[in-house]
């Protein structure tokens, strides 16, 4: 069946949609109550979610029964992907923007494609990197703008560069680590090493206080709790489950589309302009990721 054969890009796309879905309430309570805060509540709330599900499915809250095979390379994976990655990305939203480190970020599919190709041997077919070159160049042309800063520091390049190779190695390193252990379960194992990667950082800068203060702020942990559920809870758990299903790199473009499914919610939820730049480009990168299901 048509849908069984492509069950891995579905789940990518379902993938981007669930993260858009985070990253705006993510950016709504980052306002409130700053980054760092969010990202180790995120995490730990999608702990909680994800072993409340495996105690359903699996019996037990906790991933008891993997091994160390997974616990190293899935553990590895949760420092790149959800610690160092996040933190490098953030850091470029702070020298060169976040419309340019987007930008920067859309080079993730290609990254996680050569990689994969070297560290997995997946070789792609002719159609599948039409559909991420096609795909990747609408993303770009829909990110950038007319205030994009093309001579932008070294530095904040190179932040934005970090995080688009910890979202490819991290995907990477998930799918050596995961096999055909479940996902939601492999999630957690990622997510728990991210957690304590961000609890080491969070008792080192002493900011435990503002952890806290955020956790009694009601209107931050609405939105922090609702993003927790599509991104580490329900999103990340897709995404490795795509990646068990269909190349990385392919997998890694159809999660890229975020830049354009974000579009229309931003503009309604933050009165955002809709450019004709972004629609011609989210055009471009719907027929590129259409080209993976022909």
């Amino acid at each position: 069946m048509p849908f069984q054969s492509h069950i891995g890009e579905i789940a990518s796309l379902l993938t981007a949609v669930c993260w858009m879905l985070s990253a705006i309430f993510f950016e709504k309570a980052g306002r409130r109550v700053g980054s760092l805060a969010v990202n180790i509540i995120r995490i730990f709330l999608g702990i909680i979610f994800l072993g409340l599900t495996t105690l359903v499915t699996r019996g037990m809250f906790f991933p008891m029964d993997a091994t160390t095979h997974n616990w190293f390379w899935l553990g590895i994976s949760g420092i790149v992907g959800f610690f160092l990655g996040d933190l490098l990305l953030f850091k470029s939203y702070l020298i060169i923007g976040s419309r340019t480190s987007q930008l920067v970020m859309s080079l993730a599919p290609m990254i996680t494609a050569i990689i994969g190709w070297f560290f997995l041997s997946e070789i792609l077919s002719w159609k599948s990197i039409l559909g991420i070159i096609v795909s990747i160049s609408g993303i770009m042309i829909a990110v950038s703008g007319k205030k994009l800063r093309l001579n932008v520091p070294l530095k904040g390049f190179l932040f934005a560069l970090g995080g688009a190779l910890g979202q490819a190695v991290g995907l990477i390193l998930s799918k050596k680590g995961m096999g055909n252990y479940d996902a939601v379960s492999a999630t957690q194992i990622r997510a728990i090493l991210g957690f304590i990667s961000f609890a080491v950082l969070i008792t080192f800068l002493g900011r435990w206080k503002r952890v806290f203060a955020a956790v009694k702020d009601k209107k931050g942990m609405t939105p922090i709790s609702i993003g927790a559920i599509f991104g580490p809870f329900i999103g990340v758990s897709l995404s490795l489950y795509a990646i068990q299903h269909t190349d990385t790199g392919v997998a890694a473009t159809l999660m890229a589309l975020v830049p354009i499914f974000i579009i229309v919610p931003t503009a309604v939820m933050f009165k955002e302009k809709i450019t004709a730049q972004q629609v011609i480009g989210a055009v471009i990168s719907i027929t590129g990721a259409s080209i993976f299901f022909l």
